[in-house]
């Protein structure tokens, strides 16, 4: 018996998909923060970055709390969810939380996982759009907030674009 091995998904699948979710109200049952529309945005641009690091074989980290809340959220929809991933992914996107112990490509720092966040950003970012996961629980007002420093983000950008 011959192993099937998945296709790597497309960007332009990919976006068509995360464009066409609709997220019912169950999907921020636990994710009171607000303005929703930014955390949706943000939910948004989370699922688009996954589908690059899926491409590469590449597990990302979450950058920020209100959006992992609201991806809990979504994936409790499980029906809408696997739809979801079938349709942007061609095949179920796991869900890796912290000391789950994951090995293989996951099993390095979430430093590491949060650098490849960016580096996966960069490669679906659509002209002139603005990444709102780095500050983004820092606006809505998350007690402990997560996120990426936007030094760092500039440093990995910087590398990016000199090929470094």
């Amino acid at each position: 018996m011959r192993l099937q091995r998945f296709q790597r998904p497309r960007l332009d699948r990919i976006n068509r998909a995360v464009d066409d979710l609709v997220l019912p109200e169950a999907v921020f049952k636990t994710c009171p923060w607000q303005p929703r529309d930014l955390v949706e945005t943000g939910l948004r641009q989370w699922l688009r970055c996954c589908g690059a690091a899926m491409r590469d074989d590449q597990v990302i980290g979450m950058p920020s709390h209100a959006v992992d809340e609201a991806w809990h959220g979504l994936i409790l929809c499980t029906m809408r969810y696997a739809r979801f991933c079938d349709s942007a992914y061609g095949r179920f996107l796991h869900h890796f939380p912290a000391g789950d112990a994951v090995t293989g490509p996951g099993a390095d720092s979430m430093s590491d996982q949060l650098g490849r966040t960016v580096v996966a950003w960069s490669l679906v970012a659509r002209p002139g759009e603005r990444c709102v996961l780095w500050d983004l629980d820092t606006v809505v007002g998350v007690e402990h907030p997560w996120g990426i420093p936007a030094e760092r983000v500039s440093d990995i950008e910087d590398s990016l674009r000199s090929g470094a």
